[in-house]
């Protein structure tokens, strides 16, 4: 992936000014996968984002991510990973629920402006009333699920929602292209979630999919109270006050490091694909000016009329080549990065929730140390406490593989694409000058040949 490489051609004239896993039992948490070998995680490094120049360099030098998360030809390719909808005959003897995210909507108000989207869900689970639901959603109501889904299953990776603002100067808000990229956003999103092997059979999102929007408010209401959400802000505020957590294990301790490499890595892929784009639009921007010139250029130059036109119509498809290369990153390759992007902060939250679980049980440990009373009753709560951070460990352990497993798919995918879509692109402009070369050659032959004869 690089940004130097362009499209032969006579040079540009000086610028004018201005110019997913396998199926589980619906139990929470599930049980670490027996068996799983653990590869070795990667230990965190410092990489300066200072110097925009150097990202390339950096990410080219230092090689470690890639070899620790190497793609295996045998490892299965996720459904989860694909944009595409899904159908809901697709696969009958694999999947038993089918979600698809379309249609969206513009709603305006006296108070706000928004756009709602058709949520249609076909399952074939004995769980639900009917075999297909159509609903509208709105991204409040993604949200929610989301917010709801973490409260529930604390310790398990949940999928990441597009923000709710946007970058300033990539596209207008409400506008076709941002709509677009949400829609299939929020589909990807719902669709990790139905093929997770827990969150699947989370009872939210099953209200999500099939209740009216007056139902969906009505059960809203009925979440955690305001001093119960401030219980939980409190323990979290206290956990992180106490500090790091004694006891955690090796593995959580690697899995923090690997997370933090990992963000490092993630958003300099990010940034670097942002600004290859940024040149793309530019480079296309001047080839639209470029060839024009050309063209007028023909009308006042008789004797190589021809041939100025045909160097401006090698311009021109080299244009709409340049143009389907751009379309191609903007829809593939941007949003995967990005997604992940948004994954590493949702790994580190994983893994605090995971620490504060502990960090209970060792708060507990010394209190039943400095107390010798009460010692039955710290017990049994240290007791529960162990059952609890057991519990979170092996959810986390089993959600870690699979989520490792279907990032190393996605990006294999992705970046996949990109090489073989730029390799359409390098080989359709070398064609197209190879072709224009050709009959220059020819019409200089046939000119000589004619010069020749008496």
């Amino acid at each position: 992936m690089e940004a130097e490489g362009r499209v032969p051609g006579p040079p540009l004239p000086p610028p004018s000014p201005g110019s997913r896993g396998g199926a589980e039992p619906p139990a929470e948490p599930p049980a670490g996968a027996p068996g799983a070998a653990q590869g070795p995680l990667l230990a965190a490094e410092v990489l300066s984002l200072d110097d925009e120049e150097d990202d390339l360099e950096v990410f080219s030098k230092d090689t470690s991510l890639a070899e620790v998360n190497s793609f295996s030809p045998s490892m299965p390719i996720s459904p989860s990973s694909m944009i595409n909808q899904y159908k809901f005959e697709d696969e009958p003897e694999l999947r038993d629920l089918f979600v698809t995210v379309d249609d969206p909507e513009s709603h305006i108000t006296a108070i706000e402006t928004f756009i709602t989207y058709r949520v249609v869900t076909k399952t074939s689970r004995g769980e639900f009333d009917s075999s297909e639901y159509e609903v509208r959603r709105r991204y409040q109501d993604f949200l929610w699920l989301k917010s709801k889904l973490e409260e529930a299953h604390p310790t398990l990776i949940i999928p990441p929602l597009p923000e709710k603002f946007i970058m300033k100067g990539m596209v207008e808000r409400f506008s076709d292209e941002f709509i677009e990229t949400r829609r299939k956003a929020l589909h990807k999103f719902l669709n990790r979630i139905a093929d997770h092997p827990t969150l699947t059979f989370n009872q939210d999102f099953k209200i999500f999919l099939t209740a009216q929007a007056w139902e969906l408010s009505s059960h809203k209401k009925q979440g955690p109270g305001l001093l119960s959400r401030m219980g939980q802000t409190v323990r979290a505020v206290a956990s992180s006050v106490r500090g790091g957590v004694k006891n955690r294990p090796e593995m959580f301790t690697e899995m923090n490091d690997y997370v933090e490499t990992f963000s490092q890595k993630i958003n300099i892929l990010d940034k670097i694909a942002h600004r290859i784009y940024k040149e793309e639009r530019e480079y296309f921007n001047e080839m639209k000016e470029y060839g024009p010139i050309h063209t007028l250029w023909s009308a006042s130059e008789e004797d190589i009329a021809d041939s100025l036109k045909g160097v401006a119509s090698c311009i021109d498809k080299c244009c709409k080549a340049t143009e389907k290369r751009m379309a191609g990153l903007s829809e593939n390759l941007l949003p995967i990065l990005h997604e992940y992007v948004l994954y590493s902060e949702i790994l580190m939250g994983v893994l605090k929730r995971r620490d504060q679980i502990q960090g209970e049980l060792d708060s507990k440990v010394d209190a039943l140390a400095n107390k010798k009373t009460e010692k039955d009753l710290f017990s049994e709560e240290i007791g529960k406490l162990e059952d609890k951070v057991e519990c979170a460990n092996n959810a986390l352990k089993a959600d870690w593989d699979r989520w490792k497993q279907n990032m190393q798919c996605d990006m294999r995918s992705t970046f996949t694409n990109v090489a073989e879509n730029n390799l359409r692109y390098y080989e359709e402009c070398l064609a197209t000058w190879e072709s224009f070369l050709a009959s220059q050659t020819v019409g200089l032959h046939v000119e000589e040949d004619s010069e020749d004869r008496p």
